[in-house]
């Protein structure tokens, strides 16, 4: 048995009932493909992050915080050390509507935060009604879309650090918000959010919030799939460039680069998340090949090697499929 292995075993059985061993993650993710973790918590209490804190501490384990899966890929072959899921009690909406201050569990789906703000009179969220996560992995990351994101609403967060076991409260300016990015690191949690939002017109937000949803809907695949892939470059679109360089429709295995929305992979059910990963490399080398852009991934990847500076260095996969013409600039798309 490895170091690491005795390690984890001692805080599995630290962790009591708490921990399910040898747990998928495949089913808490939106590309359904992956391995399992080691061990898998759900704590649902202050004093459950103090009791999983102690044991991953004391053990020097390794930690992989899951909200709603939509922006995770795990290796088939899992993640070695703990992954952490916030409970039913993390899903509380406070709305103020007088005040516009809203305060959001890290568990709420965006789109129910989205509803619920706009049916109370407020607006400035209608954004996150589609996007398919949670509020703590939208702060973690920075999420938005539709000409917005968390940085313009939210004021103050409740942060649960799990290498000092202890909960702090961040103001927006110390998260250090940036386009799909945050300074939280792997072990500190998002427990709670608090935005400040404008008052507004119910039918108005409503409306807003059906167009977005009509938007997505005929623009955006379903299926198994984490969303946009990569990051925007500068004063372009990752979808334009993908599509541009022929690669909708591109398959490798169980995984294909969406026919309807270039910056979308598919995986096949009961697919492979190596076979996702390794069309994530090849599209990279494609792009860079073709224009000289390194496209950045937006898909936080687990139990994988850590992408390559240059994507020409990656070995090629599959075969070139045929030349198509560049198609039209189209800055804002993803």
């Amino acid at each position: 048995m490895t170091d690491l292995a005795s390690r984890l075993q001692r805080a599995g059985a630290m962790l009591g009932p708490l921990a399910v061993a040898n747990y998928s993650l495949a089913g808490l993710c939106t590309y359904k493909v992956g391995g399992a973790a080691s061990y898998h918590v759900v704590v649902d209490s202050l004093a459950d992050l103090q009791r999983l804190s102690e044991a991953v501490r004391i053990n020097d384990v390794p930690t992989l915080v899951v909200g709603k899966g939509s922006n995770l890929l795990v290796s088939d072959a899992g993640f070695v050390g703990v992954s952490v899921q916030l409970g039913e009690s993390f899903t509380v909406v406070a709305i103020d509507p007088d005040s516009g201050a809203v305060g959001l569990g890290a568990g709420v789906l965006l789109p129910i935060a989205a509803r619920r703000t706009a049916a109370a009179g407020l607006t400035g969220f209608e954004w996150a009604v589609g996007v398919p996560g949670s509020v703590g992995g939208a702060v973690r990351m920075n999420a938005g879309g539709h000409g917005s994101d968390m940085a313009a609403t939210l004021r103050c967060v409740q942060i649960f650090d799990l290498g000092m076991g202890q909960q702090t409260e961040w103001s927006a300016d110390d998260l250090g918000l940036g386009y799909r990015r945050s300074a939280l690191g792997p072990g500190q949690l998002v427990l709670a959010a608090e935005l400040q939002l404008e008052r507004g017109e119910v039918a108005a937000s409503e409306a807003e919030i059906s167009d977005i949803v009509r938007w997505r809907r005929e623009n955006q695949p379903g299926g198994q799939n984490a969303g946009s892939v990569f990051t925007n470059p500068p004063d372009d679109s990752a979808g334009r460039l993908i599509d541009a360089a022929g690669l909708k429709g591109f398959r490798v295995g169980t995984a294909v680069v969406s026919s309807k929305h270039a910056n979308f992979i598919q995986a096949d059910p009961d697919g492979s998340a190596d076979d996702v990963h390794r069309l994530i490399v090849e599209i990279r080398r494609r792009v860079a090949q073709r224009f000289g852009v390194v496209l950045h991934c937006e898909n936080k990847l687990i139990g994988f090697t850590p992408l390559a500076e240059d994507p020409m260095a990656e070995q090629a996969v599959g075969e070139d499929p045929p030349t198509r013409p560049a198609v039209p600039r189209n800055v804002g798309g993803r």
